[in-house]
Parts: structure tokens; C-alpha cells; sequence
């Protein structure tokens, strides 16, 4: 014979205030937990998103970012000479020089005669093909910069945070003045926390005879494989071919890594304290209820259905903070962040991101803390003999 559910739901409701402080123990765990995997989400989509499937993206091979690359002039003219490679409207191969150089700004003072910080910002170099290539990047505000000047545009996640990118700002580096033009959107992508010019006028301005990286689209998707083979087998050549998606999203692996284990590292501590929480609510409930398992037992509930029943209640607490937290942590989508991108050295800005993976991942962390938490105390509630249950009180 099974306790029916209505006597579990009703046995909650009596301890109500016992329940709520144990479940809210449980939405705070839930909530950390929730936080840290939307916010590795949040970094994967936005490196995923700043790349293009079918374009590749080529730097030197000993390198790991496009700041520490190298890629000659002669070398770029080669590889743009491939078949695999697309070609423009304007019949000249569908690609684009890239130069990447870092500098340091001041951060818009959040507070009215507060001293401002600095941050590492990364200007980009681009070619005429650039936006083409990429065409998640759109204007927002003002025009494109004019090819040959010292003109710039700015990424919707930089013009607010630091001094002289908005609209018709100017900053200074490379020896020149740049005044920014236009403001552009790119989908919540790396992109957004970039800074894009005329490429040979950066080159110049830094004295850099060489190329960062040459980003190109091929023919068709399956010619990757081979085109990848050509590049890296030619003897003239010293460079590296990546997907363009896959190149952005191993630029974020480290810092990935560090937000998992701290997360992790966080989310352990916590669930710790919320496990003990549960196990202590649910010994008090069977200390309390003692006469009551007894009374059970001698109308003729089975151990099992007692220990099914006590492993129910502490699941339901479990369920119930779980979902408490997955509320509290969805509004953190509304929230952006920035950091600093560690193989970079560069600002980079993210959101949380909430899909259903994570809401599944969540909900059956909550159902195990309540599991682990609840098994002794329904064990000892299902072993409890009838005589001795009954003469407790």
C-alpha cells in the first residue's frame, strides 16, 4: 500500500516555514550553479558567433593568437591564389589582410570624479572585404570609415565603456590621431569589443611590415579539407588554416577552463551546506513525526512506502529550490559582462545565456541534493519498529 501523494504535499505544508528556509538554502546553491553555466554558455556563443563556418582564418603556424602571428605579404598573395578560394563581386579573391594590435585605454569613470582604469582594447586592421566576410557586423550609428584615412569605427560593447570611442570621439595611438565614425552591432559576438580601421594606415601607424592574419571565404564547404592541405604542406608557406568559428572559440579556452572550475569549485562548497541543510530538516521531521510512522506502519504501510514517502518530501525540496534558483538566475540574462580574455590580453564583453540544457542540468543538481540529503533520514524512518514508533510519544 502507497502513502498517497496529498499526505506528502500536506506534511510539507505544515512545516512551511521550516520548508521554505531549506528549499531557499537549495535556491542559492541551484542559483550559483545555474550563474556559472550561462555565463560559460554566454562565452561560447559569443566566440562561436564571431566566425563564419565557411571562412578560414590563417595565422603562423607557432602561433596561438592573431596578436603573436605573422604573416607576410607574399605568403597572403600565395594562399589568395588557391582555387578553393571565393571570389568577389569584384572578381579579386574573396578575403581580407588583417592586422591586430592592442592598446591600452581609459574606462569611462562610472562616477563623476572617479578615477578612471585602464584595459587592453584590440584595433583591428581590416581589408575592403572585410564586412562582407562577416555579416553579422552592421552599422548602428555614422558610416564607414574611408579606406587610406585615419578614420575608425568602434563596437557597441566598447563605445560605452571607454574614453574617446563614441561617436565622433577621438583617441590617440600608433602616433595619430583616429577619429571614430561610425559605431557598428555584431550580434553579440567578439566583434562588439573590437576596434576596426583602414589596414595599411594601422600597419603604418605601428611601423608593422607584416600581416596578423588573413581571413578568406572558400569556393564551397567541403573544399576545407583540402585547402587546409595545400596551405600547410606548401614550402613556401609557414602558416596554419582554422575555421574561422573554431579559431574564435579556441581563443576563450582558458578562460573557459577557469570560469568551469571555479564554478565547479563553488558550486560543491555551497551544495555541501544545502545537503547538510536538507538532512538535518528531514531528521527533525522524522524526530517530530515519530508516533506518526508508527501510526502508519500499524495500519499497514510498508518500510518502503515510508522511505518512498520521506525520499519524495526531500525531492520536493529539492525541486522546489531548484526552480526557485533557475528563476533568480534567468534574470541574469539581462546583465552583460566584460573581462579580460586570457589568451588575448584583450577586453572582452558576454552575456549569461540560458538554454535547456542548462535548465535540466540545474533541476537534476537540485533532485540530487535532495536525494543525498533525505536517504538517511527516510532510512531511519522506514527502520523504525512499530512498537518502538508508537511509544515514543
Amino acid at each position: 500500500m502507497k502513502i498517497p501523494p496529498s499526505y506528502i504535499a500536506r506534511t510539507l505544508w505544515a512545516r512551511r516555514l521550516t520548508t521554505a528556509l531549506t528549499a531557499a538554502g537549495m535556491a542559492l546553491v541551484v542559483f550559483v550553479f545555474a550563474a556559472v553555466l550561462m555565463l560559460d554558455a554566454g562565452l561560447k556563443a559569443t566566440m562561436v558567433t564571431t566566425g563564419e563556418f565557411d571562412n578560414v582564418v590563417l595565422i603562423r603556424s607557432s602561433a596561438e593568437t592573431e596578436v603573436q602571428s605573422a604573416v607576410p605579404r607574399e605568403q597572403a598573395s600565395v594562399v589568395e591564389s588557391q582555387p578553393q578560394v571565393a571570389l568577389a563581386r569584384d572578381g579579386l579573391p574573396f578575403a581580407s589582410r588583417e592586422t591586430v594590435v592592442l592598446i591600452s585605454l581609459d574606462r569611462r569613470a562610472p562616477d563623476q570624479g572617479a578615477a578612471p582604469r585602464r584595459s587592453n582594447v584590440l584595433i583591428r586592421g581590416v581589408g575592403p572585404h572585410a564586412r562582407a566576410l562577416r555579416p553579422q557586423v552592421r552599422l548602428v550609428a555614422g558610416r564607414m570609415f574611408r579606406p587610406g584615412s585615419s578614420e575608425i569605427i568602434a563596437g557597441a560593447g566598447i563605445a560605452h565603456r571607454f574614453v574617446g570611442t563614441g561617436l565622433g570621439e577621438q583617441i590617440r595611438f600608433g602616433q595619430r590621431d583616429w577619429t571614430v565614425v561610425g559605431l557598428f552591432d555584431a550580434g553579440n559576438s567578439g566583434f562588439d569589443s573590437e576596434i576596426w580601421g583602414d589596414c595599411d594606415q594601422l600597419m603604418q601607424a605601428f611601423r608593422r611590415p607584416v600581416y596578423s592574419s588573413l581571413v578568406l571565404k572558400l569556393a564551397a564547404s567541403g573544399e576545407y579539407d583540402a585547402f587546409k592541405k595545400t596551405v600547410e604542406s606548401d614550402p613556401r608557406l609557414t602558416l596554419e588554416a582554422k575555421r574561422e568559428q573554431a579559431f574564435y572559440s579556441d581563443q576563450t579556452r582558458a578562460l573557459s577552463t577557469f570560469i568551469d572550475v571555479l564554478g565547479l569549485a563553488l558550486s560543491v562548497i555551497f551544495s555541501i551546506g544545502a545537503v547538510i541543510g536538507a538532512s538535518v530538516t528531514m531528521h527533525a521531521s522524522v524526530a517530530n513525526r515519530v508516533t506518526e510512522i508508527g501510526t502508519l506502519r500499524a495500519l499497514g504501510y510498508q518500510r518502503r512506502s515510508i522511505l518512498a514517502a520521506f525520499l519524495v518530501e526531500s525531492l520536493m525540496l529539492g525541486l522546489a529550490g531548484g526552480v526557485a534558483g533557475l528563476a533568480c538566475a534567468s534574470l541574469m540574462q539581462f546583465l552583460s559582462f566584460s573581462t579580460t580574455n586570457f589568451q588575448s590580453f584583450s577586453e572582452l564583453a558576454f552575456g549569461f545565456r540560458l538554454n535547456l540544457a542548462i535548465i535540466a542540468e540545474s533541476l537534476l543538481f537540485a533532485l540530487a541534493m535532495g536525494f543525498v540529503g533525505g536517504f538517511l533520514p527516510a532510512l531511519r524512518a522506514a527502520r523504525m519498529e512499530i512498537v518502538d514508533a508508537l511509544r515514543a510519544d
